[in-house]
């Protein structure tokens, strides 16, 4: 019982601190609507074209501005209260989310307007994911990050594993509409989470006045940090080509399986639900190393092969619960040893950084994945995804492992360089 005990304040730690029990409970809500226009989306543009390259083309225009803007929304992240971007950011989506909701409602709704939105909500998200994820250390401080990384993790993948099993019942029942009308509701629950946060309980930084650094300041600084560099292009090659599962899962559901909404989003929930065990079983550990990412991203990269060539959705699915255990745990592992390692006033920049890798790099990968999945297999567009993650694993072992030497970070580390000897040495 002692030991049960222990496990549970270790792996729920930074839920201790009420700001982020706030945010967590939000930001929770919001993903499942999130993940309910996830599944209506990809469904829709299947029933509008059944085309596998408008699939990936709209994810394209999705995530376009993260790779375009992503640098420069790291000096606006930097230069601004993050509290308030949030803020902007959840508010518009709502009303993007809600007038998406009247046009499929009122079957008005064609392929350009798909393409327009999806850009609106592209260029929303060059603000609001590195607000979010910085935003998350002012919350918790340095000491629980590690901790509030994985939950964050798990909260978003139990919206995963929620969100389209709602979707798919919405769907059957009143229709593709609904989904994003209970999206723009779900932003609402965020907003009262920041407004209900206490302000003088944020772990602020205080920085001295500095002139504004040049755009490409964060990327000269993160190439110049060996670790930072190995870690953001694996992550760059992972997001391109094995993070298209809104474009590989609904093509191999629909023409592999010939399924429906209802398997597709059988197919996302699985991967969900593994990552909802993979998160708690992160959060529960108090180091991490180079050479654990190595193996994760390894992993990873199998699991995603051996779910391309399960002969029955049934297996399939079961497969994935693997993928996702193994992705989340990866990501957390990726994402903690980023920004541990990175400067305070660089923070916001490398995590901008971090988004155009994992993110902004669909701009590439989805019609690519779309085009393999439409002319010759989403079987094949699925493998292809896993064989890059093993390539990058190998690629990050190769440096990881020979720079490094194994070298753990412990969670609750702190980067203690003075800013002006980072100037100097690194940007």
């Amino acid at each position: 019982m002692e030991a049960l005990r222990s496990f549970g304040e270790a792996t729920f730690a930074s839920l201790k601190i009420r700001n982020y029990r706030l945010y967590f409970i939000g930001q929770g809500l919001s993903d499942v609507g999130t993940w309910m226009q996830v599944v209506a989306m990809g469904w829709l543009v299947l029933e509008l074209t059944g085309s596998g390259v408008q699939l990936g083309s709209i994810l394209a225009f999705r995530f376009a501005p993260l790779l375009a803007l992503g640098i420069l929304a790291g000096n606006v992240v930097d230069s601004f209260d993050k509290r308030k971007l949030l803020y902007a950011t959840q508010f518009v989506s709502a009303l993007l989310a809600l007038m998406m909701s009247a046009l499929i409602y009122t079957d008005t709704i064609e392929m350009w307007m798909l393409y327009l939105v999806a850009l609106f909500f592209g260029l929303v998200d060059v603000i609001d994911r590195p607000s979010r994820q910085t935003f998350v250390h002012e919350i918790v401080g340095p000491k629980y990050l590690k901790n509030a990384v994985a939950l964050g993790s798990t909260r978003a993948n139990l919206a995963r594993a929620l969100g389209p099993l709602f979707a798919g019942t919405l769907i059957a029942s009143a229709g593709i509409a609904f989904c994003y009308f209970a999206n723009s509701l779900s932003f609402v629950a965020c907003l009262i989470a920041l407004f209900l946060m206490r302000r003088e309980e944020l772990h602020r930084e205080l920085h001295e006045e500095r002139k504004v650094d040049h755009v490409l300041a964060g990327l000269f600084y993160a190439a110049s940090v060996p670790l930072i560099r190995t870690i953001l292009i694996s992550v760059a090659v992972i997001g391109t080509l094995a993070y298209e599962f809104q474009t590989s899962l609904p093509l191999l559901a629909y023409t592999t399986f010939l399924g429906s909404a209802a398997d597709y989003a059988a197919l996302l929930s699985a991967m969900g639900a593994g990552s909802v065990a993979g998160g708690l079983f992160s959060a529960s550990r108090k180091e991490i190393g180079a050479h654990e990412f190595v193996v994760w991203v390894f992993l990873f990269g199998l699991s995603v092969c051996v779910t391309a060539v399960m002969p029955s959705l049934g297996l399939a699915t079961v497969a994935m619960v693997f993928v996702g255990f193994f992705s989340i745990n990866m990501s957390s592992t990726a994402n903690t040893m980023v920004q541990l390692e990175s400067a305070p006033h660089m923070r916001g920049r490398v995590m901008s950084l971090w988004s155009m890798a994992i993110f902004g790099s669909t701009l590439i990968g989805a019609p690519v994945i779309g085009f393999v999945g439409e002319y010759v297999s989403p079987r094949w567009a699925l493998a292809l995804g896993g064989v890059a993650a093993i390539l990058a694993a190998l690629f990050a072992a190769r440096r990881l492992l020979k720079v490094h030497e194994l070298f753990s970070i412990p969670a609750f580390v702190w980067i203690r360089r003075e800013e002006a000897t980072i100037e100097d040495t690194k940007v």
